[in-house]
């Protein structure tokens, strides 16, 4: 008996130690599956499994009535919940539409599954994203996205929240005060550009019960990341300094740059001084004694600002600095570097260039993130970075701004490709850049179907299941109507052609009479008219599909391209009119124009997905006083109309279709601009657009800093107001 009990321990020691080398946490699993599935999740057996490739894995089988899910970590069994969804009961999960009606009777597997992943990294995250979505995320919202990220394979995200508070600690135990501090920090909106050395104090000052908050926020977003497997990116030193540098450390060397977008001088310590190590290497200290560490270190020199030197071997002592600064903190330290600069700056980043700056970091201690690959793989001209590893990436969606577009050929072949390329050197991952998330989610499901397959996707057969997962089971008659209209889009809107990324509407400009503004690009992958049948397709069906998430997302998102496009034929028609000086013409089209807009507001109106009351709110509720409140709700507005202050370059950058947004912001900007050209019209004159750009930017300042409640909650119904505008607008659009 006691032989048989100490056998019987000694086998459950083993099993935990398979389950600890495995990296599997059986409990973290269980958890995410109970979040997922609830009145399931006693259906499903989670198991340890042992890979022999050192890939990731995860096999899927029936055990009597129950589902066992085995994964060599927590991520592989997340997947492994996933593709059994996806696959046996047509469920789906984006940002955008839920389906998640699973049969009473969980459907058998009659065959074991067994995948495993070619990519040791999926990386997730930009240093953008946790501005242009993720500003004001509370740890609800945090819980959500890491089971999301698990769910689609995501082992290495990004993980930078809280930044600011070890930055804050650093300084202090340096000698600087609150007061040194106070123009340093940025409001809660802008830290990706302030990480990023970009910008000081913008939006600021920054309360201590904000980064409080934060610290506590990255604590619990770590542990959750870690127990399931995946090994966060944190961040590194690069030079950035606080202005107040110069006075405490006077011969510190330091180099004054401008981002050139209209914000003023930052400060960057050159990595030949001693100080830069000695800094980089508290950094670290204290982030690691915060935060803990899995050897992963984000750090980006150049972004968006030009070296002051491209002679290599400056380039190259420069690198070898910036990683020793890491490497004395954490000798097992991995620089994980974003490959921005290589495509935003090409001019300056030629071969010699790159090349000194990537081989003076061992290539077992430095990864590259080829940051926007579907439009431009940088890994073919640098011979696939010279020998370091790099990860294949998705950039997608630039600054949030709400554009059916995206490259869905490339995304579902590309991957692929560079994997059976004998030339793509060492290609250890995939991974999503996007600027910004909570739309377009096929792109993102399509992206993630890459993980755990070797081949390219089959887009047909891929988006017959797509459609069937995300809007349930129709007739066969509906089901082949959804198909042509995916192929529509597959043609038009996803076509991958000629742009870098998504066109926004005129209606969004700053108001003009030419057919596009700065950061107001209208050019289409696409004509027009060419998308018009999508949308009848789609609005022939909703009376079937209307209980569906996915698809009443998908109708409103398609409703409002085809007339974000047509504010376009619109502006032709009051422009003519303004050029052929007739006035009643005049005042008849851009009342249309008006009138498309408030449509466009009722209908975003009706998904949460696009309301701007939800965004102020989030940013209000992350204050604990009224006057941090309003901080926060400027930052909110602030980020998505100017970005800056009144003479901001970068005004629009991050435009947002949203309702609320389009009926208080850019409506009223075209009704002061219609007002004040009619009033030119009737004096006989021309309106000074110019004059007229200066003095809407101050009511734009003025719009930045007021207070006002917009809606948090839905109004109408999706499927009624698509069919109204679809009757009101269909023929216009023919006889525009």
């Amino acid at each position: 008996m006691t032989t048989f009990r100490n056998l019987f321990l000694c086998l459950l020691l083993m099993v935990g130690l398979a389950v600890q080398a495995a990296g599997l946490s059986v409990d973290a699993s269980r958890a995410l599956i109970k979040r997922i599935v609830p009145a399931h999740a006693d259906k499903f057996i989670v198991e340890p499994l042992t890979v022999n490739d050192g890939k990731d894995g995860f096999e899927l089988s029936s055990r009597g009535n129950k589902i066992v899910l085995a994964g060599n970590d927590g991520v592989a069994v997340a997947s492994a919940l996933y593709y059994y969804l996806n696959e046996y009961c047509h469920c789906q999960i984006t940002w955008n539409g839920v389906n998640m009606h699973l049969p009473a009777q969980l459907p058998k597997i009659e065959k074991k599954i067994t995948k495993s992943s070619p990519y040791d990294y999926r990386y997730y995250l930009n240093y953008c994203t946790y501005n242009y979505s993720m500003s004001w995320w509370d740890w609800k919202r945090w819980e959500k996205e890491i089971d999301w990220m698990a769910l689609h394979g995501i082992n290495m995200p990004l993980a930078i929240t809280g930044e600011e508070y070890v930055w804050n600690e650093v300084y202090k135990e340096m000698g600087f005060t609150g007061k040194e501090l106070e123009n340093f920090f940025c409001g809660p909106a802008y830290f990706s550009w302030f990480w990023m050395g970009n910008l000081d104090g913008w939006g600021g000052p920054l309360p201590q019960s904000w980064m409080n908050r934060q610290k506590d926020l990255q604590l619990k977003i770590l542990q959750r990341e870690r127990e399931l497997g995946m090994k966060p990116v944190l961040s590194a030193f690069t030079g950035h300094v606080p202005a107040a540098f110069k006075e405490r450390f006077p011969n510190a060397k330091l180099k004054q740059t401008n981002w050139n977008n209209g914000f003023a001088d930052t400060y960057i310590l050159d990595s030949e001084d001693p100080l830069f190590a000695e800094i980089g290497k508290k950094y670290l200290q204290k982030q690691t004694e915060l935060f803990g560490t899995d050897h992963l270190y984000s750090a980006d020199t150049f972004n968006e600002n030009e070296p002051p030197s491209n002679e290599p071997e400056f380039l190259s002592k420069l690198s070898a600095r910036v990683y020793e600064g890491m490497r004395q903190a954490d000798p097992e330290a991995v620089w994980v570097m974003q490959g921005w600069l290589f495509f935003s700056d090409r001019k300056f980043w030629n071969a010699p260039q790159v090349k000194a700056l990537l081989d003076a970091v061992p290539n077992d201690k430095m990864i590259l993130l080829d940051l926007i690959t579907e439009y431009e793989p940088v890994w073919k001209r640098t011979e696939a970075y010279y020998g370091k590893p790099w990860i294949w990436n998705m950039l997608h969606n630039f600054g949030g701004n709400i554009s059916l577009f995206g490259q869905m050929d490339r995304v579902a072949t590309q991957p692929a490709a560079a994997l059976a390329d004998q030339n793509a050197g060492k290609l250890k991952g995939i991974g999503l850049t996007m600027e910004a998330i909570e739309q377009t989610p096929v792109l993102y499901e399509l992206m993630m179907e890459n993980t755990w397959r070797t081949s390219a996707i089959n887009l047909d057969q891929w988006l017959k299941s797509y459609i069937r997962n995300r809007y349930g089971k129709g007739t066969t008659a509906s089901n082949a109507d959804m198909f042509k209209a995916w192929q529509v889009l597959k043609s038009t809107v996803y076509n991958g052609k000629d742009i870098r990324d998504g066109a926004e509407s005129i209606l969004t400009g700053r108001p003009t009479f030419d057919s596009a503004t700065v950061w107001t690009k209208t050019r289409l992958n696409y004509k027009r008219e060419e998308l018009i049948p999508a949308w009848d397709l789609f609005v022939k069906n909703a009376p079937l599909y209307a209980n569906s998430d996915g698809f009443r997302y998908d109708l409103v998102d398609l409703t409002r391209q085809v007339l974000a496009n047509y504010a376009r034929p619109l502006q032709v028609k009051w422009t003519k009119a303004y050029q052929d000086k007739d006035l009643a013409a005049f005042k008849k089209q851009s009342d249309a124009y008006l009138e498309l807009i408030s449509d466009m507001d009722r209908l975003l109106a009706t998904r949460t997905d696009f309301l701007l009351g939800k965004w102020l709110a989030d940013a209000r509720s992350c204050g604990t006083t009224e006057s941090e409140k309003a901080l926060y709700e400027r930052n909110a507005r602030d980020l998505i109309t100017l970005w800056g202050d009144a003479d901001s370059p970068l005004h629009e950058y991050s435009c947002r279709q949203w309702s609320g947004l389009l009926n208080d912001f850019y409506k009223v900007r075209w009704q002061k601009f219609f007002a004040e050209t009619e009033k030119a019209m009737a004096a006989g004159k021309e309106i000074d657009v110019k004059a007229f750009g200066k003095e809407i930017s101050q009511w734009e300042w003025q719009w930045v800093n007021q207070h006002k409640d917009f809606p948090i909650q839905v109004s109408g119904n999706s499927v009624l107001e698509a069919q109204r505008l679809y009757k009101k607008y269909r023929n216009q659009l023919i006889n525009k």
